[in-house]
């Protein structure tokens, strides 16, 4: 085992041309990287104002003919398109590969998806850009509020809708016949996908305590006006004055939305106290022992094995509870565990990985449009998961003969597009070959033409290994 490609493949987004002889310590190299996560800046078209400006129009637009609805969700795409191929570049470009692998294990661990609602997509981009590269190598427990608070999040798992059952809103609503109630979609994840896992001890009890917890923590700036109720809400403009339809997006605690009174979580009491009662009970569920070990057993699959060694799990669930979800430190434990430089633990690549890999081998730093439809194809859409859980870290997930097919497909079309200049042995430099790999056979073959030798051996079976 090459320990340098180890790093640049494992740890980082996949090795580019030359890039393994100058790693030195590769332990080093990747600790190097932790020190801080560059920041991203939104796209012109995806700027706050943009943003909301274009949320604002969509709305509005819901009310009105189809070629004005059909105009205002062409402008959510444009905005999520961009801040995808935003993104992806990072990925191409970045010298801080580490840390970029860390930004999109964090963002798929607290998954939002683009792919569930028209309003969820545009935020996609400011939801890694605002919650998960601030936190990724700070606090665990941050990172999980920021996500609580982000309106991306809120809507995809209808936080923003969810009204105390005894709250001031659903007092007035039974009144005018038209309750919300309680939504317990947000608290159910984030009990059983965020921190403690499915086996965290938790009960149905606990979920609905957590759901009245986080009634009031809603989205201003999203109450769709129109002619036919002058700017109110369900409950009136009166009800919700933080939330009128041209103001900013942003996360509010709402009052009157409110279950009022004490709630029990996990056998613990937390007095009422507005949007402090939700930041407690969050702040606790972070720093729970069952939430350390879940938290160890997703990063050990991810960054050593599909089945999770034991002893390494411990190892990083200990970094965990012993630093209070230091992200950093624990991103450091996982560089010195053992079980990391085996070289019999290999990790077979995802979609993405094995897309940008490739790309960074040719030292790639521009996209098109059609990148983000080559994800699509590949069944792994940026920010897109089909469920909660996010995307599947197993080979099982992504080995399928479907799966195969595409990425042979998908290997001929980069290898035109990389032109008859990219020398295919190239991927000699890149890939931890096995002794008596045929792949340095292929490579080298000048009976078979040079497009054709690159793509089969993007498509082979040593590139889709990390």
């Amino acid at each position: 085992m090459d320990v340098s490609l180890r790093a640049l493949n494992r740890f980082g987004l996949g090795a580019r041309r030359g890039e393994a002889k100058g790693i030195g310590d590769a332990r080093g190299w990747l600790r190097s990287q932790l020190k801080a996560v560059p920041r991203l800046e939104p796209p012109n078209v995806a700027t706050p104002e943009a943003l909301a400006q274009a949320v604002h129009t969509f709305r509005s637009a819901a009310q009105g003919d189809t070629l004005q609805r059909r105009a205002a969700r062409r402008q959510l795409v444009e905005i999520a398109s961009a801040e995808s191929r935003a993104a992806l570049i990072e990925r191409l470009t970045s010298e801080q590969p580490f840390a970029e692998r860390l930004v999109a294990f964090w963002s798929n661990h607290l998954c939002i998806s683009a792919g569930a609602k028209a309003l969820v997509a545009p935020f996609a981009g400011s939801y890694e850009r605002e919650v998960i590269r601030p936190h990724v190598l700070g606090r665990f427990e941050d990172m999980v509020l920021a996500s609580a608070k982000h309106p991306a999040m809120l809507v995809y798992l209808d936080n923003f809708q969810s009204i105390g059952p005894n709250s001031m809103a659903a007092q007035r609503g039974r009144r005018q016949r038209g309750a919300r109630g309680l939504n317990e979609n947000y608290a159910r994840e984030l009990l059983e996908l965020h921190t403690l896992g499915v086996e965290g001890g938790y009960t149905q009890e606990d979920v609905q305590e957590l759901a009245r917890v986080l009634t009031g923590w809603t989205v201003s700036g999203l109450v769709r006006g129109g002619a036919g109720n002058n700017g109110r809400g369900r409950y009136g403009r009166r009800l919700f004055p933080q939330q009128e339809a041209d103001g900013d997006i942003g996360f509010v605690f709402q009052p009157l939305l409110h279950e009022p009174g004490a709630r029990m979580v996990l056998g613990k009491k937390y007095a009422d106290d507005g949007v402090a009662q939700g930041e407690r009970v969050l702040r606790d569920l972070c720093r729970h022992p069952s939430t350390a070990k879940f938290v160890a057993t997703k990063l050990v699959r991810h960054f050593v094995a599909d089945e999770p060694p034991a002893a390494a799990v411990e190892r990083i669930a200990g970094a965990f509870r012993d630093t209070d979800g230091d992200l950093a430190a624990v991103a450091r434990a996982l560089i010195e565990l053992p079980e990391s430089w085996n070289a019999a633990m290999r990790k077979f690549r995802s979609p993405q990985d094995w897309y940008v890999a490739a790309l960074r081998a040719f030292e790639v730093k521009t996209l098109g449009d059609p990148a983000v439809s080559v994800l699509r194809q590949l069944r792994q859409p940026l920010w897109a998961p089909q469920a909660p859980k996010g995307f599947g870290d197993s080979m099982q997930e992504w080995a399928d003969p479907d799966s195969l097919m595409n990425r042979a497909e998908l290997a001929r079309t980069i290898a035109r597009r990389l032109g008859a200049d990219s020398d295919p042995r190239v991927l000699l430099e890149v890939t931890d070959l096995a002794a008596g790999d045929p792949l340095r056979t292929l490579v080298s073959d000048g009976s078979i033409a040079a497009a054709d030798r690159l793509a089969l051996g993007i498509a082979g079976p040593a590139f889709q290994w990390r």
